[in-house]
């Protein structure tokens, strides 16, 4: 049986035609879900709340024992909401049929997937997609992701990562935009549109997830999991900026995090959901849990048991439990005690059914199960073309001295040395739960692509076994096969191109790191290389800033590749080679040491700023403040340089200004700068940032060619929230910086 509407799951239960009548003269989609709402029992109620992961090939025969005979039996009798980590549209479409076809109301399930960049094919990781600092890029990323998973019958993502992070040690930078606030909404904004589109019923859109709210991102000493302990001001100007923009992009849900903040952990924190996000922000989606997050509230200790881990995350306002089981175990003995009002539960299951009513799923549950666009929009050619062109804007220049870069064409005597140039896998990077292992051109690859003739070393395994999602990489300490080789060839070479860095799951969840420099030998490899020849290219890999220092010192020119997803080689390869002048710039800070960490340009002035001839001030006394590589640093093939600020006040009630510059390309090749804009507000009720980021321009200029920027700021780039959450402007002198990267100094100052 096909259902094709809500009236005839409803009519299964009503079974009378005069009160079918009456449903269908109801127009609204809210009547519709408030006249279900009205059928459904408690225990299809809570159904409603309770999202499992995958548990049975839906291809073969029903589960017949066991934990999966039990949920098996929860599907069939409408207990489950929405399920994880089941794709492809024969498995999507096997599951869904269960539900509507068997359970008595037939409300049809969310298919939700961790789609983070990308689905088959992927998008450099979403901090390498950040470094490219173009919008319509990294909206068309998430457009061409939605496409792919929609395809495959997923119609929910867990995306975006919206958390700031200013901690390189964190192994899920990799997931986000990086440390700047004002970057990392417009980001967030961008991904949302591309998610989820103009129209969430067309079968090419997902439902959007902004995560994790909240502060998960600093999570202390960048140890996955741990407290995060912040206040107000950190929490109001930089944590909930891009989570308050996603619910005015109209996101359909919320992921609350792990992490403990004012020792309340997220899924249980009634100010964060309920007061802010659905009270004061009007966010009318459903929030998930993160997985198992409810039970972790037990080790928290602030839950005595699962069911009052059910009760307390319930009450706070967690619409969606997410694989602890609390819901479906204990929430309505719960609510039948008297401990949760029943106009809550309603609330929880109103907002799911109206995301289900969004995504079209009543009018055809099976919307997202076509195979022939399973067979034509996975993995072809013009997705992976479209991630090519993200990948060459996602890489960043750090340095580049007497411009070994680019290599010219027919330069002879080439050898490539390091086992990631010929990885396949690796630069995938972490979060690619749909893609398949070895499908992406390795640096090799790209450079056979340009016709080039080199020699390969593999110089030092990274890694010992088999690495995957689940388990620790294991990094190769001891072996150090093929190291006599690489040096004796490098002796010989002309040009050395290294590539070295991270594996692919070294980042990600569950990955900190104390140390952030080369994993394994690797770093000694570089050594023994420079020993024989200091013509060297070194392509740096990773999912987060590592620690380049004994690099920038000694190495003559360094590239940030990240991991750049399907078509990671040949991005590399055209930038290597001169076919892509390199554009990106960077969206963390890069630590000298791992010492500094955390390092981000946006800090506060202290009362000893220093430098004093004395040792009293805020300094270090075996390193310097400042990091390596600025954010908003990237060098380029040409040279930009900047002139002329003028500011100019536009309207003098909303103190809105306008900000130009004059822009020269003084090189000989055309070239991409991301023209950025920063302010320090001098005198504050809240002590305010030296430097913080409120407008960039991607400007793309021909050599030689000059144009005039302008930015426009008004009291909400100039303004701030104070420490109860309420924005303001205060009238005062503001500094405005304008240049590459955050370490301009060109500035003028203006008085609002």
């Amino acid at each position: 049986m096909r259902i094709l509407t809500l009236l005839v799951f409803i009519l299964t239960f009503i079974g009378c035609n005069k009160n079918v009548q009456k449903i269908a003269d109801t127009k609204s989609p809210t009547d519709r879900i408030e006249i279900l709402l009205s059928k459904m029992t408690i225990e299809e109620k809570i159904g409603q709340m309770v999202q499992y992961n995958g548990f049975w090939d839906s291809t073969g025969p029903a589960p017949s024992e066991g934990d999966s005979k039990k949920k098996y039996e929860h599907l069939r009798t409408g207990q489950v909401g929405s399920v994880l980590n089941v794709s492809g549209v024969e498995n999507v479409r096997n599951m869904q049929k269960v539900v509507v076809e068997e359970s008595r109301l037939g409300i049809p399930l969310i298919f939700g997937l961790d789609v983070i960049h990308g689905h088959k094919t992927l998008s450099p990781i979403p901090l390498a997609e950040s470094a490219s600092w173009d919008l319509e890029l990294i909206e068309a990323s998430a457009r061409m992701a939605a496409k792919e998973a929609t395809a495959r019958g997923i119609n929910w993502t867990f995306a975006p990562m919206v958390d700031i992070s200013r901690d390189a040690r964190w192994g899920r930078v990799m997931e986000g935009a990086g440390e700047d606030v004002f970057l990392g909404t417009a980001i967030a904004r961008a991904r949302v549109r591309g998610f989820q589109g103009n129209d969430l019923s067309a079968t090419n859109t997902l439902a959007a997830t902004a995560k994790h709210f909240a502060a998960y991102g600093f999570a202390e000493s960048g140890r996955d999991y741990n407290t995060a302990d912040i206040g107000t001001s950190t929490l109001y100007n930089v944590v909930l900026p891009p989570f308050k923009a996603c619910v005015e992009e109209g996101i359909c849900t919320f992921m609350n995090s792990f992490n403990v903040l004012n020792g309340i952990p997220a899924t249980g924190d009634k100010f964060l959901q309920r007061e802010l996000l659905k009270g004061k922000w009007n966010f009318d989606g459903f929030i998930v849990s993160d997985w198992g997050s409810a039970n972790e509230m037990i080790d928290h200790g602030y839950a005595k048991d699962l069911k009052h881990a059910a009760e307390l995350a319930a009450n706070a306002g967690s619409d969606m439990d997410m694989e602890s089981y609390a819901y479906i175990k204990h929430l309505k003995e719960v609510v039948e005690e008297g401990k949760i009002p029943m106009e809550l539960i309603d609330d929880s299951v109103r907002r799911i059914l109206k995301i289900k009513e969004k995504l079209g799923l009543f009018d055809d549950p099976y919307k997202y199960c076509d195979i022939d666009r399973e067979k034509t929009q996975v993995f072809n050619q013009e997705n992976k073309d479209e991630v090519l062109e993200i990948a060459k804007k996602s890489i960043v220049l750090l340095k580049n001295e007497n411009n070994i870069l680019p290599i010219k064409k027919d330069q002879q005597n080439i050898l490539v040395i390091g086992e990631l140039a010929a990885d396949k896998t690796s630069p995938l990077g972490s979060w690619r739960i749909g893609s398949d292992d070895n499908t992406a051109t390795s640096v090799l690859e790209g450079i056979d692509n340009l016709g080039i003739d080199y020699h390969f070393s593999n110089g030092v395994k990274l890694v010992e076994g088999n690495v995957d999602f689940i388990n620790e990489v294991k990094i190769n300490e001891s072996d150090k096969t093929g190291f006599e080789e690489a040096i004796t060839n490098a002796a010989s070479a002309d040009l050395v191109i290294m590539v070295l860095g991270e594996h692919g799951f070294q980042s990600g969840e569950g990955r900190s790191r104390t140390k952030l420099g080369f994993p394994g030998l690797q770093q000694e490899l570089l050594e023994q290389i420079a020993e024989v020849n200091k013509n060297i290219i070194l392509v740096n890999m990773s999912g987060r800033p590592l620690v380049l220092t004994w690099a920038d010192e000694n190495i003559p020119a360094i590239v940030q590749a990240w991991q750049l997803g399907t078509r990671s080689g040949d991005a590399i390869a055209s930038v290597l080679f001169g076919e892509q002048n390199p554009c990106g710039k960077l969206p963390m800070s890069f630590p000298r040491s791992v010492g500094q960490v955390p390092i981000y340009y946006n800090k506060l002035n202290t009362g000893r700023p220093g430098p004093n001839e004395l040792v009293f001030w805020s300094h270090y006394i075996d390193e310097s403040n400042d990091p390596l590589y600025p954010f908003g640093y990237g060098l380029s093939y040409t040279d930009f340089t900047y002139s002329n600020v003028n500011i100019q006040i536009t309207d003098t009630l909303k103190h809105e200004i306008k900000v130009n510059v004059d822009l020269k390309n003084n090189g000989d090749v055309d070239g991409r700068e991301v023209a950025q804009l920063y302010i320090r507000d001098k005198v504050a009720s809240v002590s305010r940032p030296i430097k913080e980021l409120k407008g960039f321009q991607l400007a793309d200029l021909k050599a030689g060619e000059s144009t005039t920027l302008t930015f426009k700021l008004s009291e909400s780039e100039l303004g701030f929230y104070d420490n109860n959450g309420n924005f303001i402007f205060e009238s005062g002198e503001f500094e405005i910086f304008v240049g590459g990267s955050s370490d301009t100094k060109m500035s003028k100052t203006i008085e609002l």
